[in-house]
């Protein structure tokens, strides 16, 4: 059998090699880890080795298995940045030596974080449904509308009258795509004053200055509790409302333990020619268990982030009527003010966490835990 000659040992020697893994290892290859380049080292057999391979039947003894070389996309938080794991760390234990009683505080699901901290973060899918401007997104469609369905389900409303849209980033993010989908610029808005209990998204501004977005761009004119009995004063809002003539009438509060009079809002509303929405983030959950009233009899449009008393990953949604009000499709004109209006591609992880926490919401333990509250 021909020998191996020096020249061809030296030029078997191959250099390590970079090639491109898929996105998740072969099944059954037992490597772990996200989509990241290895390096293959191994040595190529010169031709005698081959020939004789092929005679016996037996690979040859200069091939090597390939060994890889970890990366720093392979290695575990503790490994990779022991830094930030020690934060972490150290954050995590004062969550579980704290007493939090504000629903902004609250502890979200073993079962949201894992699908929060899931490869679904690796997706790109701006658009919507059936509608990316992205290739691969077969199972994003399908986890979108399956949060959708359960954003609906959750509560308790018709999906023929009612839609939602996912994919808001937060609630602020929200409530704002809600004014550009139905507002001009320096259209008249009226919410409940920061001092007392409204929320900066609702319009806050001081004599100095216009604090958020909302009074940036729009012209902000807020209601508030008559302090005597700690309750929102209607018989002011509705004479204010009369005179300002909003086009947009907010309820919701982020301290305000009360529930509003969407009834009473809705008259006020119709009269001016206003349109009603509620911001629940606070409440949502409350909202999802039928312990707190239900804002959808009443209102145009609700927004809620998804986080605080609804337990999920933080997020915001609007739901908002199919038919129109006031001549808008709100289905449409809302869609397009998240995407391409504010926001890019949606957080897939995100709307992961979300729909996992939307069907723990319609559970008999989320209603036990919402009625404990």
């Amino acid at each position: 059998m021909q020998a191996c000659s020096g020249a061809a040992m030296m030029g078997s020697v191959q250099q390590p090699m970079r090639v491109n893994r898929p996105a998740f290892p072969l099944k059954g290859s037992g490597v772990s880890g996200f989509p990241h380049q290895i390096k293959l080292n191994s040595v190529k057999p010169c031709r005698a080795q081959l020939e004789g391979s092929l005679v016996t039947g037996r690979p040859p003894s200069s091939v090597s298995v390939p060994v890889l070389e970890s990366s720093f996309v392979d290695h575990g938080l503790s490994e990779a940045d022991p830094e930030v794991r020690a934060i972490i760390s150290k954050e995590k234990e004062r969550q579980f030596k704290s007493l939090e009683l504000i629903a902004s505080e609250n502890f979200t699901s073993r079962a949201v974080m894992e699908a929060v901290g899931s490869c679904l973060t690796n997706k790109y899918s701006e658009g919507l449904p059936g509608k990316r401007y992205y290739g691969g997104n077969e199972y994003i469609d399908e986890l979108e509308i399956l949060c959708q369905k359960r954003a609906v389900a959750a509560f308790h409303l018709d999906e023929k009258k009612w839609g939602v849209n996912v994919q808001p980033l937060s609630g602020s993010p929200a409530n704002f795509e809600v004014y550009t989908a139905i507002l001009n610029p320096h259209d008249r808005i009226m919410g409940l004053d920061l001092p007392h209990g409204g929320h900066l998204s609702h319009g806050f501004m001081t004599p100095k200055r216009r604090v958020s977005g909302a009074s940036i761009y729009f012209e902000s004119m807020p209601y508030r509790l008559d302090e005597s009995t700690g309750l929102v004063d209607y018989v002011m809002l509705e004479k204010t409302a009369t005179l300002f003539r909003p086009k947009l009438i907010i309820a919701g509060a982020s301290a305000y333990p009360r529930d509003f009079d969407y009834s009473r809002m809705r008259k006020i509303a119709d009269a001016v020619g206003a349109f009603l929405m509620m911001d629940m983030a606070h409440i949502s959950g409350l909202v999802a268990a039928s312990v707190a009233a239900d804002p959808f009899e009443y209102c145009d449009i609700v927004t809620t982030t998804t986080h605080k008393s609804l337990r999920g990953p933080r997020g915001g949604m609007i739901f908002f009527k199919k038919d129109p009000v006031l001549g808008v499709d709100l289905e449409s004109a809302i869609n397009n003010a998240v995407f391409p209006g504010l926001q890019g591609g949606p957080h897939n992880h995100t709307i992961g966490g979300l729909a996992v926490c939307l069907k723990h919401a319609q559970s008999q333990e989320f209603k036990a835990y919402q009625n404990s509250v």
